[in-house]
């Protein structure tokens, strides 16, 4: 495969053609000093297979800013031991030196003061008119500390320097955001002269040491910190001119909504910048790499293939299987846990300042203390339920060499997934169910489906340990009229058991009351109306998913009532209260999606005959989401 040979970039050959894009990943600590569990995480990819991996967001200044940080020679050891991890299974590192386009001194000062109402004041300010205030003396100071940067990290074993294309160095090639009158502004010429300016500065402070520039592209639907898509093949040719040896393509930023640069499912199709790039790399005898919604070996090969691209960057879809490359490698295909681009462990974690995980992969982010170890001594383990709980802790206890048996009354695997995959952009859910289902298959566990089993059953067969997944049902709650034959179960409705039209009213503005409601706004002529006692909807989706989800509910008509307590259910409306007013809301169906509650499954003899019992996923506590389902059925497996 041509995702297995080897390239050159500069003077460095990279064993394959599959790099990890820098990622932000909060793994360093509050100083912005490599830690531990940056390590593994790095070390962990590297030993997967990947041959280049680009530590993101470096800065080479003291900045509050969350990421690693490479300013001063006694940070130089910590980046030597990452270096290091990495090195010892073959792969390349380098870092992505990036400036914030903010005032960083300035900022840092009132963040000393304590008055973060002048920092926010400050960071506002800065992000719309940094690029267009910061002096050329600035500008020279600031790439004297990107150079200081690189020669520290060519200290500390760093096998290339990453220019980040985007932030500062975007803002000032970019026509919507630059709007300077001086030499670092207005024509393209001067628009790109501080990124030209400093890869050839880099050049002289570390000589022989290769350069990668992430070319961020701003195009007509989105981004804004980076160079136009029509003066972009210009541009490249200039890097080339001015010693770069290699561009990493990638979508501009700078809109506030990490779903342009990192797509959820559904809002972006596969390999969005692959034809990009492709414009791009005709240009240039330069590699070229690029990255965005590339998850199977098939789709990157085609790519390699079609000459597209030189390398292809995985960032999400290594997080949930760090081993891609040596599956592929060992043409093991079908064993590759696929990312379904959920974005909630991953962007949604970083935006909302806890580190980089994947709700998919419970070891991600956990290499230091999640190791699937062999059991000393094999144990019968049944599991109770096919869900995502329980085919993760069958998963788990047959890898540790345990006989496991799996039951589930269903005749499918998969249990509430078959759900979460129906409503609009949530196909790709199904990847999850794909790899679960494989992993059970190929590992021989005894599955046993179609059978409700009791406590009974599970004595006969006298197991070391019981897993119980029996997952939540949908609550329908005691109001007045609830029994009236216009109600409806939102799951029911999502499996087709139950069909609804006309005025629909769905009680509950949860994620699963917003995705019965967009499920249901989309088809025919329904018109929807979503009741919620809380003042928001929608406050368990991703970030990045929202706004399509606001969007959608717009276009469709969608009435969204907050604060709104549903009282009673009549023939044909329902009665709410709004700040102790009745509200009366006209309906032919109402869909209730008010949340899910624990099934219950009786333990008490399997305790009393000294059998371990463990709950996990939705009926552990409370119902929740597929993340506490994968983290607590692999950690009561692993246990065992």
């Amino acid at each position: 495969m041509k995702l297995l040979e080897s390239i050159n970039v500069g003077s460095i050959t990279l064993k394959n053609r599959v790099m990890f894009p820098p990622l932000t990943t909060g793994y360093e600590g509050r100083d912005g000093s490599i830690t531990t569990q940056s390590i593994s995480f790095y070390e962990r990819l590297a030993k997967g297979g990947v041959s280049y991996i680009v530590i993101g967001d470096v800065s080479p200044i003291n900045s509050f800013s969350p990421t690693p940080k490479l300013y001063d020679d006694s940070q130089i050891i910590g980046f030597n031991k990452l270096c290091d991890s990495i090195h010892k299974h073959d792969a390349k590192v380098a870092v992505q030196i990036f400036h914030p386009e903010y005032d960083c001194d300035a900022i840092n000062n009132l963040f000393t003061s304590g008055d973060m109402k002048a920092v926010r004041e400050k960071l506002h300010h800065d992000m719309k008119h940094f690029v267009n205030e910061v002096s050329e003396d600035a500008l020279n100071d600031i790439i004297n500390k990107m150079c200081n940067c690189a020669i520290r990290a060519q200290k500390a074993g760093v096998d290339i320097i990453q220019i980040h294309g985007d932030r500062l160095v975007g803002s000032l090639c970019s026509t919507i955001l630059n709007k300077r009158n001086d030499k670092f502004g207005g024509t393209l010429e001067n628009r790109t002269r501080f990124a030209l300016q400093l890869v050839k500065s880099l050049k002289k402070a570390v000589p022989g040491m290769p350069i990668d520039y992430k070319f961020s592209v701003v195009t007509p639907e989105r981004g804004k910190g980076g160079i136009d898509l029509n003066e972009a093949p210009i541009f490249a040719k200039w890097l080339e001119e001015a010693g770069v040896d290699m561009l990493h393509i990638a979508q501009a930023n700078h809109t506030g909504n990490m779903a342009d640069t990192i797509p959820p499912m559904g809002i972006q199709p596969y390999g969005f910048f692959v034809d990009i790039a492709a414009q791009i790399k005709k240009e240039v005898n330069i590699p070229v790499s690029t990255v965005g919604r590339i998850f199977n070996p098939k789709m990157a090969e085609s790519i390699l293939e079609a000459d597209k691209v030189d390398i292809i960057g995985l960032g999400r879809t290594l997080l949930t299987d760090p081993d891609w490359v040596n599956k592929v490698k060992d043409n093991k295909f079908e064993d590759i846990r696929q990312c379904i681009s959920c974005n909630k462990g991953c962007t949604d974690n970083i935006q909302n300042r806890k580190f980089l995980s994947c709700v998919l992969n419970a070891e991600n982010g956990y290499e230091e203390t999640r190791k699937i170890t062999k059991a000393i001594t094999k144990k019968k383990v049944v599991v109770v339920g096919g869900g995502p709980a329980g085919l993760e802790a069958a998963r788990v206890a047959s890898l540790k060499g345990h006989d496991v048996i799996l039951f589930d009354e269903n005749t499918s695997l998969g249990g509430q997934l078959n759900l979460a995959c129906i409503p609009p952009r949530k196909n790709e859910i199904k990847r999850a169910i794909k790899f679960l289902t494989h992993s059970v298959c190929s590992q021989n566990v005894d599955l046993r489906l179609g059978k409700k089993v009791t406590q009974n059953d599970l004595l006969t067969l006298n197991p070391d340990a019981v897993l119980v997944a029996v997952g939540a049902s949908n609550v329908i709650p005691n109001i007045n009229g609830s029994n009236n034959p216009i109600v409806c179960d939102s799951w029911k409705i999502l499996n087709g058991e139950q069909q609804v039209f006309g005025n629909i009213a769905v009680i509950g503005g949860g994620m699963v009351g917003c995705e019965v409601a967009e499920y249901l706004c989309s088809e025919s002529k329904n018109k929807v109306s979503i009741i919620e006692m809380d003042n928001s909807i929608a406050k368990g989706e991703s970030n990045t998913i929202l706004p399509t989800l606001m969007n959608n509910f717009t276009k469709h008509n969608v009435k969204i009532y907050t604060n709104h307590k549903v009282n009673e259910i009549h023939k044909d409306y329902i009665l709410c209260e709004n700040d102790n007013n009745e509200i009366k809301i006209p309906c032919d169906y109402v869909v209730m999606a008010i949340g899910a509650r624990p099934n219950e499954f009786d333990v008490d003899k399997l305790l009393e005959n000294n059998i371990k019992v463990v709950k996990i996923g939705d009926c552990k506590d409370k119902a929740s989401d597929i993340e506490n389902a994968i983290k607590t059925a692999y950690d009561a497996a692993n246990e065992i």
